[in-house]
């Protein structure tokens, strides 16, 4: 595992993150304590995501609403 400290993480942030993703633990260490292990994400486990469609389906149905959201804000604006 490769460790370094705050100023390492802020000026090489994209190496040790491409470290990461390549499957290495990088361990950040603040006045030589160790505070944080930044790890790869277990490939086993998939990232669920929202079902966003599904939601909208079942709070409105199949109602088509008469306008869209761009046009009701910009209602809701007027001439700011």
């Amino acid at each position: 595992m490769k460790s370094v400290n705050i100023r390492s993480l802020k000026h090489e942030t994209s190496d040790l993150l491409e470290r990461v993703a390549m499957g290495e633990s990088v361990e950040i260490r603040r006045r030589n304590q160790a505070i944080a292990v930044i790890k790869p994400l277990d490939a086993t486990r998939p990232q669920k995501r929202p079902d966003f469609r599904g939601r909208l389906q079942s709070t409105y149905g199949n109602k088509i609403l008469d306008k869209t959201a761009t046009e009701l804000l910009n209602e809701e604006r007027g001439d700011r």
